[in-house]
């Protein structure tokens, strides 16, 4: 055989084992490749370089989309036990209650002594002058009632339950007169501060008037609040000033005797009443007949 061909031979050969190599090391360069993207999915490895070996690419920047999102920082207990103590320590959503039933310094010493109420005011609604005396009340004139301005938690006295106490010490079957007290100012009248009180008012007085309780039917206006006026200072915490007054002995304290006995349960507990504001320097009124 020539030479020539023998090279030849030879040439073919040695292509054919250099080609066969090629593949082998491509295919390996592949499997390595699918190797490392797979890593990078799982988040697996420990390379410390950004978006090297193992780690896990944040979308928005592999889509270069901008910086990535910042975690989320853990919750810190003291700004929990902040927020708790802050909601615990919050005052209550205190509700007002306006009442008629009478001379107002009976009905203001009954619901200064009832639980759940924080504060109770004397003084006029339901007429038309505005800014009233007492000496003009008492003219029948301006068409105001007597009343007491009831302020009360509702966490801890309902209003139906202020309303039950209410009728429960005035005579509410009596028109515009309470006892040896007559006067439209001495009527027995509700005024509601918003539609929930006026159906509790309407819905108390019905099952009342059905009771059997009282002889006659129950008069007791139920209108809208408009306006109140705080009385002149003497008529504020009146008996609590003068219990020692003819009136105070012969008619307040008699009615919260009965009052006493009727809710004990609902009475504040002793010494945590409202404390008395300093004494008017204005004289009191004439004592009632």
């Amino acid at each position: 055989m020539r030479p020539w061909v023998w090279f030849w031979a030879a040439f073919v050969v040695c292509g054919g084992l250099l080609a066969a190599w090629k593949g082998a090391t491509m295919r390996e360069q592949s499997s390595v490749d699918g190797l490392e993207k797979g890593l990078l999915l799982s988040g697996e490895g420990s390379s410390s370089e950004p978006g090297g070996l193992g780690e896990a690419i944040p979308v928005s920047q592999s889509q270069g989309g901008g910086s990535p999102t910042p975690p989320t920082p853990p919750e810190n207990p003291a700004d929990s036990f902040a927020q708790a103590r802050l909601a615990a320590t919050k005052p209550p959503l205190l509700e007002t209650a306006t009442l008629g039933g009478g001379c107002f310094w009976c009905l203001e010493a009954v619901f200064q002594q009832l639980r759940g109420v924080r504060k109770v005011t004397s003084g006029y609604s339901g007429g038309h002058v505005k800014n009233p005396t007492y000496e003009q009340v008492c003219t029948d004139a301006t068409g105001h009632a007597e009343v007491v301005q009831v302020v009360f938690d509702p966490q801890t006295i309902s209003y139906e339950e202020i309303l039950e106490v209410f009728f429960a010490v005035h005579d509410p079957t009596t028109l515009n007169r309470q006892g040896n007290d007559v006067g439209p100012q001495y009527r027995s009248v509700i005024f509601y501060h918003n539609d929930q009180q006026r159906q509790t008012a309407l819905r108390v007085k019905d099952r009342l008037d059905h009771s059997g309780r009282y002889a006659r039917p129950i008069v007791t206006q139920v209108v809208a609040f408009e306006a109140f006026y705080p009385a002149e200072d003497y008529h504020q915490n009146y008996f609590r000033r003068n219990p020692n007054q003819s009136y105070c002995r012969a008619i307040i304290a008699p009615k919260l005797e009965k009052f006493q006995k009727q809710f004990q349960k609902k009475i504040q507990p002793a010494g945590s009443e409202t404390p008395l504001e300093p004494p008017s320097a204005k004289p009191s009124p004439p004592s009632k007949p």
